[in-house]
């Protein structure tokens, strides 16, 4: 098993991974089929189905479906170029597409919400077709968006491919054969991470892309700490990360704070992350966009607060926390339409425990504690966000998800790695969890907090 940092961390946009980056990359995996037919095709169809119905609305999936067969994609995302191509193929109907030519698309007619049953494979299931000039349905595929921007189709979904690359040196697919291979090798959990992924890129290649994935990180961190007004969709949610920055500034040149402020600031990072991903903007998958404030926020808490605390290690908390982030994956979900926000904020938690511990001096079986105190006290948590939206309860519970890492890290380094329950165990605890929890409260909005809201 082999899970790249690179696909534990990507950039993309929001609002969400599952919902919005997923559908676009399924759009361009489908021209992609469709540029390899041996006839020509005159039209395109969409459907959502499962909760890509349910909160598609809210997480903007009409619009991913649509400007990513227009030939967008998550990584490149231009926002003035989208509302203008938005605008463009709404007026004209078609859509035209790079090796295809025009292609009618009509996103009224040709675009449909489905709000019967989920597709058997996952919950957020969409099928893109393509007609002829009749009309008729000439070619056609589903795709599952299975979380974090990972995207499968029905045939992958049902036999998954092969493993393909070269051999990793250190293939752990559990946290125990990762603390196994980690005191054979006396190597830690990074280093160990670094060497498989130096058996797909150079050394240069992969600081590089560690650093640029922190800068995104960075960047809309400090972009969500000087937004304001209020995020879109309807609930009027305003944004708070720049005022409460600006409060906490201002006390910090009194001595009059509380030691438990700290706890704020850690809230804010991450909020600052999450009302810029709620407000459709550049963001990280960490592992998810729904996620994506929690390991940014515990990093900047180390790098602004914590004595010692160097940039240059930054990869090496990336690459523990994907170590983290690819055992949860690999055996459970990182999916909140699969097992709740147990699997995207819990997760993350997980992660960002495991990079901490690791950077502030932690030994493997310490990491191994940090990640699955944080994972453990996640559990049975639903994913139930108001009007679809990643903003209600989404964006304070990545504040949460970030103080409870800080917290789990410092908890599993006050010991010496060894504790009750194992890590593997308490995955395999949230993936039963998931699969026992109504479906209602797995991102359909149909339960929990998003029927208990102001009638206003």
């Amino acid at each position: 098993m082999f899970l790249s940092v690179f696909e534990m961390f990507k950039v993309g946009i929001g609002p969400s991974s599952s919902h919005t980056m997923g559908p676009m990359v399924a759009a361009a995996r489908f021209l992609d089929h469709l540029r390899g037919l041996p006839f020509s095709v005159a039209g395109l169809r969409a459907s959502l189905h499962g909760s890509l119905a349910f909160t598609g609305v809210g997480h903007a999936t009409d619009r991913a479906v649509i400007l990513g067969l227009a030939g967008f994609t998550p990584d490149a995302y231009d926002a003035a170029r989208a509302e203008a191509a938005l605008d463009e193929i709404s007026a004209r109907g078609a859509v035209e597409v790079a090796g295809l030519g025009m292609l009618r698309f009509d996103p009224k007619a040709d675009l449909a919400f489905d709000y019967g049953p989920p597709l058997p494979g996952h919950a957020n299931g969409l099928r893109l077709m393509a007609t002829d000039a009749q009309g008729d349905v000439i070619a056609q595929e589903t795709y599952f968006s299975i979380g974090g921007g990972f995207v499968v189709t029905e045939a992958e979904m049902a036999n998954p491919p092969a493993p393909s690359g070269p051999t990793t040196p250190y293939p752990f697919e559990s946290a125990a054969q990762m603390l196994e291979m980690a005191h054979a090798s006396g190597k830690s959990i990074a280093a160990m991470k670094r060497a498989n992924e130096l058996t797909r890129m150079g050394p240069q290649a992969l600081d590089a892309g560690l650093a640029r994935i922190w800068q995104v990180m960075n960047d809309c961190i400090d972009r969500g700490l000087a937004g304001e007004g209020v995020l879109p969709g309807g609930l009027r949610v305003r944004r708070r990360a720049r005022s409460i920055h600006a409060a906490l500034q201002a006390e910090a040149g009194l001595n009059l704070t509380a030691p438990h402020t700290i706890n704020d600031w850690i809230s804010i990072y991450a909020m600052a992350v999450n009302e810029e991903n709620a407000a459709g903007g550049q963001v990280v998958t960490a592992p998810t966009n729904g996620a994506a404030g929690v390991v940014p926020a515990t990093i900047r808490y180390w790098l602004d607060h914590v004595p010692g605390a160097q940039t240059s290690r930054v990869g090496e908390f990336l690459l523990t926390a994907a170590a983290i982030g690819g055992l949860v994956k690999h055996n459970a979900s990182i999916s909140g339409a699969e097992c709740g926000c147990q699997a995207e904020v819990g997760s993350a938690s997980a992660m960002a425990a495991a990079g901490l511990a690791a950077v502030l001096g932690g030994t493997p079986a310490q990491v191994e504690n940090a990640a699955e105190i944080a994972l453990e006290h996640h559990l049975g948590m639903t994913c139930d966000p108001v009007k679809g939206l990643v903003q209600v309860p989404c964006i304070e519970r990545n504040g949460l998800g970030a103080i409870k890492a800080v917290s789990a890290a410092s908890l599993a380094l006050r010991g010496d790695g060894t504790h009750f329950m194992p890590l593997d165990n308490c995955i395999e605890a949230m993936r039963q969890t998931g699969a026992d929890m109504s479906e209602k409260y797995k991102e359909t909005a149909l339960g929990g907090l998003a029927v208990n809201i102001p009638n206003c």
